[in-house]
C-alpha cells in the first residue's frame, strides 16, 4: 500500500485547528462521504498483431473501492475545511501476456500487482464565492479533463483557485506539480501524448492553466476562453462555444471550440504545430438525441495532451482520438433514454466515427474508423437498486495504427455513508 505521505503534515496542521472551532459552523453539518465499488472487466484484442514476441491482448478483471470525503467550511469571513480521497484496486484476472489495460499497474517482472492504493487530502478555503484548494486534486477542465475511464480515477498535486463572483461568469486557475495516473499508487511528473503517440522521452513538473466561462442567454450559451502550459513541452490556448434552444418538441445544442498548440520552453519533446477545430451538433427529442459532429486538425503535429487523459475534442473516444496530424473526421452518433418508453434507467449509445488525412510520415494518407456501441441500466428498486451496469463494444480500424477490438463490463455501485 502506497500513501501520498506528502499530504499527510499538511493535513494534521489544519485539521486539528479546524476540530477546536468545527461545531460552531458546518464543518461536520455539511459534510458528506460516499464509498464507490467498482468491478471492471477490459478486453482488448489488437487484431492485426501477430508473433510471439508481440502482444496481441490486453485483458484483465479488477475490482475498485473510491473513498471521498467532502467537509463543509468552519464559520467566519474565511472558511476552511478538508476534502480527502481513498481508492484501493485489487486484481482479479491477468496474466504477463495479458497487461497494460491500464486497470492494474505493471511490476517490473511484467506481471500485474495484486494491489494497489493511495490516500490524499486537500485543504480548502473559501472567501465569498471564492474557493481555494491545496493538495490532492481532480480537476475537469477544457484544457485537462477528468478522465474517469478505467478502475480507479487519477488525481493530481498542486494548488487550484475558482471564482463566482461575478453573476454567470467563472474563473479559474491552477498550478499542477504532479500526477497520479489511473493505475498508479504514487506521484510522478507529467508527461505529454500528441496525436495518440506518448512523448515518454520528455517529463514536466509542472502543469499550469487560467481560463474563464461565461454563461449568458438564461444559461443557454456559454462562451469560454482558455490558457495551459505543460512546462517545458506545450502550451495551448482555446476558445470555446456552447448554445442550446428549444424549437418546438426539439432541443438544438451545438458545442464548438478552437485549440491552438505549440512547443514551450525547453522543447523537451521538440516543436509542436498544432490547431485543433472541433464541433459537435445535437437535436434531441423526447427519449432520442442525434449528434453530427466534425473536428479538423492543422500543423505539423497531432494534438497534444496530458497523459493519458481523453479531451473535450468533440470526435475524441476512449479508443481512438481522431487528433492525428493532418486529421479530418466525421462523426454520426444517437443516444436513446428508455425512461422515453417507460424503462428508466437503461441508456445506449451508438456512434460512428471516420478520419482520414493523416499524415503518417511514411508517404501514404492515413485513415481509420471506430464504432461504438455502450448499454448502460442503473437498477431503480429492489435489493440491487443504485447498481449501474455498463457494457462497452468497439470495432476500431486504420491503415497507420494498430486494430483494435474491445469490450468492456463494468458495474458501479456508490453508497452514500453520510
Amino acid at each position: 500500500m502506497t500513501y501520498n505521505t506528502r499530504l499527510f503534515p499538511l493535513m494534521l496542521c489544519t485539521t486539528l485547528p479546524l476540530s477546536a472551532v468545527a461545531a460552531e459552523g458546518g464543518f461536520f453539518e455539511d459534510s458528506s462521504a460516499t464509498l464507490q465499488a467498482r468491478n471492471y472487466y477490459f478486453s482488448r484484442d489488437y487484431s492485426d498483431i501477430v508473433g510471439p514476441s508481440k502482444q496481441s491482448k490486453a485483458e484483465e478483471w479488477g475490482q475498485g473501492f473510491i473513498l471521498n470525503f467532502k467537509s463543509g467550511y468552519t464559520p467566519g469571513t474565511i472558511g476552511l475545511g478538508v476534502d480527502a480521497i481513498g481508492m484501493l484496486g485489487l486484481k482479479l484476472d491477468s496474466s504477463p501476456d495479458r497487461v497494460n489495460t491500464g486497470l492494474l499497474p505493471v511490476q517490473d517482472d511484467g506481471r500485474a500487482a495484486d494491489d494497489y492504493s493511495r490516500v490524499g487530502a486537500a485543504v480548502k478555503a473559501r472567501l465569498s464565492k471564492t474557493e481555494l484548494k491545496v493538495g490532492e486534486l481532480q480537476p475537469n477542465l477544457p484544457v485537462l479533463s477528468f478522465s474517469d475511464i478505467r478502475l480507479l480515477p487519477p488525481t493530481y498535486q498542486g494548488a487550484s483557485v475558482i471564482s463566482n463572483e461575478i453573476a454567470g461568469l467563472t474563473l479559474q486557475a491552477g498550478h499542477l506539480v504532479s500526477t497520479s495516473l489511473r493505475n498508479e499508487a504514487g506521484d510522478d511528473k507529467m508527461q505529454a501524448i500528441v496525436g495518440y503517440q506518448p512523448q515518454r522521452q520528455g517529463t514536466s513538473d509542472a502543469f499550469n492553466y487560467a481560463g474563464a466561462d461565461y454563461a449568458f442567454n438564461a444559461n443557454r450559451t456559454t462562451v469560454g476562453a482558455w490558457y495551459a502550459q505543460l512546462e517545458d513541452i506545450y502550451n495551448q490556448r482555446l476558445i470555446s462555444l456552447k448554445h442550446s434552444e428549444a424549437v418546438g418538441d426539439w432541443v438544438l445544442g451545438a458545442n464548438l471550440g478552437f485549440y491552438d498548440s505549440a512547443e514551450d520552453g525547453k522543447q523537451l519533446i521538440g516543436e509542436l504545430d498544432n490547431q485543433a477545430f472541433y464541433s459537435l451538433f445535437s437535436a434531441k427529442r423526447g427519449g432520442h438525441t442525434f449528434f453530427v459532429g466534425y473536428q479538423g486538425m492543422f500543423g505539423g503535429q497531432g494534438f497534444p495532451r496530458v497523459f493519458a487523459n481523453v479531451t473535450p475534442l468533440g470526435n475524441e473516444v476512449p479508443t481512438y482520438e481522431f487528433a492525428s496530424a493532418d486529421e479530418r473526421s466525421w462523426q454520426v452518433r444517437h443516444d436513446y433514454d428508455f425512461a422515453a418508453f417507460g424503462l428508466p434507467g437503461l441508456t445506449t449509445t451508438l456512434r460512428y466515427i471516420t478520419g482520414d488525412n493523416v499524415d503518417t510520415g511514411k508517404g501514404f494518407e492515413g485513415q481509420d474508423w471506430e464504432r461504438d456501441l455502450d448499454i448502460g441500466y442503473v437498477f431503480q428498486s429492489g435489493a440491487l437498486k443504485g447498481l449501474g451496469v455498463r457494457v462497452r463494444n468497439v470495432t476500431a480500424r486504420s491503415n497507420y495504427r494498430t486494430d483494435i477490438n474491445e469490450n468492456r463490463l463494468i458495474l458501479n455501485y456508490t453508497l452514500a455513508l453520510f
